[in-house]
């Protein structure tokens, strides 16, 4: 059984929650055209104080998926910076994603928990890893009776 820490995901032993958080910052806000493990290592080093390796922080599922979502985004729209037309606009849209960025937070936070008790009671009934990782079964929907 693999235990995982409490956001669901392993961390490397030398980043720390902060490390992640701040390296997640990082890619969030990434304004280049051009996307790659080496160039965060290279900005996360003066961030968090160290220099980490492109394996960390791909061995990191968060920092992963983040980067994985970014790339797909810099590859679809490219870089870009939105322009409102005013600031008491740019305020609110501020103001509304802030909204949206700590509700989506409470609800990450609420299914980790949930996860950490469904990931408990399996240990606790035995059940193996690769029969939680097993894939659903697929609907014919063509089948009739």
């Amino acid at each position: 059984m693999i235990w995982l820490n409490c956001w669901g995901v392993g961390l490397a032993k030398h980043l720390t929650r902060t490390d992640v958080e701040a390296i997640l910052s990082i890619i969030y806000a990434w304004k280049d055209e051009k996307l790659t493990w080496e160039s965060i290592c290279e900005a996360a080093e003066p961030v968090i104080g160290k220099n980490p390796t492109r394996q960390s922080l791909n061995g990191n599922k968060l920092i992963k998926e983040a980067y994985s979502s970014k790339k797909a985004t810099l590859k679809l729209h490219g870089p870009s910076t939105p322009k409102p037309s005013s600031q008491t606009i740019a305020g609110e849209r501020i103001a509304r994603q802030q909204s949206e960025i700590e509700s989506l937070k409470r609800k990450n936070s609420l299914l980790l928990e949930q996860f950490v008790i469904w990931q408990y009671n399996a240990y606790k009934y035995g059940m193996k890893e690769h029969q939680l990782n097993e894939p659903l079964p697929r609907i014919d929907r063509e089948r009739t009776e």
